[in-house]
């Protein structure tokens, strides 16, 4: 047996009366553990000091049994193999063999408050979150009002979230033309805190969230590299000359394939050609020198994809993130009318889907977020099913754990990358170096899942969303069932119950 912490060196012998009393005590805590749970605080349990065990815990590059011990909200030690020597004076949370890994980071979600909690809100998408496994949210600057474009306005986003976090939420800035071009309101905002910023390159459909051009994000990039934080990009852009492939005014707005030939793949390709000179910038020597782009729920697996590849391998700092339904869905399968389903860029075609997975698989797509942009259900239009007018977004922030993994074990993934796409990278991205791995001093950020147990997303599943009908997820069969969610070690998510009080904390970049 090996371990990793503070505390190795504990793990010496015991008198064996000790050693029986000790695990007898800690049979009290072996999961499931429901009569265990209460209380109106931030934790379901009692103790701030305490192990979790199981027989697959994804640590130190690794999967087997591990014990982690928890304490004062840090990981404080992990006991590698028979670790149950090292857990003999503190309680014991024995999983058996459900997976034990970092919790979720999610790094794109629109959770729309202030001024439109009836589409989200903080006290549902986060309770959402702990419940799908998730431990930290970043917030998109728009689909609130007003949308986060200042410093102004990043203090209503958090005033607004105060006492309604059930998981840790960081805040992204917008990057918009009324700032991109004036250095000192871009610096306002970043030294407010916001982790860093996100521009649109084709309408928001958001008022107050007017899109950039390539000069606006070139003269953005080169402030972002002062402060070493990325620059998130919608990468659609109408072409200068639109192609054969846009819709006829005669085709039907209810049919999957209309929308679908509303936005083509050219629209990515284009914005993402028009960023050659902005990517080259971020390189060695470059004018924006330690800024990144981050490409937002790339879609496209072809041309865009393949110059996104060809600028990281020409030294860019440069990132891609996909998202679950692009890895789930394929236009084939979309219903006409079903405008649940609707999101920009689109679902594309089976075969694009597959060569998602591929450069997933191979690294070239770095990471995976849920995209989680609800609206009220009138907004969906879902009795009329226009796909052109409904308001554009999937809403699937507590189904991303089990979705990934139902979808991705037909093409072999494992539970090193699930983390990696899921935790460790997204903790790079949003620069939370405390966050995203279990390792000791890190956040007590967790969650206990069972791989195996498979569940039908139906009426009698417990959906924390606002608007569970909303969800193109509804009706599925799934595997990955969540048991439990820790959050800076509070159980703030255990056995379908929530922990009484709400206590997330707000992440802003110093």
């Amino acid at each position: 047996m090996a371990a990793a912490a503070a505390a190795a060196g504990k793990g010496r012998a015991l008198p064996l009366l000790a050693v029986a009393a000790a695990l007898a005590a800690a049979l009290l805590y072996r999961a499931p553990f429901s009569k265990s749970l209460g209380g109106e605080g931030c934790s379901l349990l009692p103790q701030d000091h305490f192990w979790i065990a199981s027989e697959r815990v994804v640590t130190l590059g690794r999967v087997g049994p591990a014990a982690v011990e928890v304490k004062g909200g840090l990981i404080n030690a992990i006991a590698v193999g028979d670790y149950r020597s090292f857990v003999l004076r503190r309680p014991l949370l024995d999983y058996g063999d459900a997976v034990i890994m970092p919790g979720l980071i999610d790094v794109h979600a629109h959770l729309d408050e202030p001024g439109r909690a009836e589409w989200e809100g903080f006290s549902t998408g986060t309770r959402a979150a702990a419940a799908g496994g998730i431990t930290t949210l970043v917030d998109m600057p728009l689909n609130s009002f007003p949308s986060t474009v200042s410093e102004e306005t990043l203090k209503l986003k958090v005033e607004a979230s105060r006492d309604k976090l059930y998981v840790d939420v960081g805040f992204w800035g917008g990057l918009v033309p009324e700032n991109a071009l004036n250095p000192s309101k871009l610096e306002s905002l970043l030294n407010a805190g916001v982790l860093g910023l996100k521009s649109f390159m084709c309408p928001s459909g958001i008022n107050d969230f007017p899109m950039t051009n390539s000069t606006h994000i070139e003269e953005g990039l080169v402030t972002l590299a002062k402060y070493k934080r990325p620059l998130l990009i919608h990468a659609e852009r109408i072409p200068d000359v639109e192609s054969d492939e846009g819709i006829d005014g005669e085709l039907d707005p209810r049919s999957y394939s209309t929308y679908l030939k509303s936005r083509p793949p050219i629209w990515e390709e284009s914005a993402i050609r028009d960023l050659q000179r902005a990517m080259k910038d971020t390189k060695v020597g470059g004018r924006s020198e330690g800024a990144h782009i981050h490409i937002v729920h790339l879609s496209d697996a072809e041309t865009s994809l393949q110059l996104l590849k060809d600028a990281k391998h020409n030294g860019a700092r440069v990132s891609i993130e996909t998202c679950p339904h692009y890895l789930a869905f394929s236009a084939e399968e979309v219903p006409d009318g079903d405008t649940r389903f609707k999101c920009s860029p689109p679902i594309r075609h089976a075969a694009n889907k597959d060569n998602l997975w591929e450069a997933l698989l191979d690294g070239h797509i770095d990471m995976l977020s849920s995209d989680h942009s609800p609206s009220t259900p009138d907004l969906k239009l879902m009795e009329d099913g226009n796909f052109l007018k409904a308001w554009g977004g999937i809403s699937s922030l507590q189904f991303v754990l089990p979705v990934t993994w139902s979808y991705g074990k037909k093409h072999g993934i494992t539970l090193n990358q699930l983390a990696s796409w899921w935790s460790e990278k997204p903790a790079m991205l949003a620069g939370q170096k405390n966050k995203g791995s279990i390792l000791p001093g890190y956040h007590a950020d967790i969650v206990v899942w069972k791989p195996e147990a498979e569940f039908q997303l139906d009426n009698s599943h417990a959906v924390y969303h606002k608007h569970r009908n909303i969800s193109a997820y509804l009706g599925k069969e799934l595997s990955g069932k969540v048991l439990s969610t820790f959050v800076r070690g509070n159980l703030v998510f255990a056995e379908g119950k929530h922990a009484g009080a709400a206590c997330g904390a707000t992440i802003l970049a110093k």
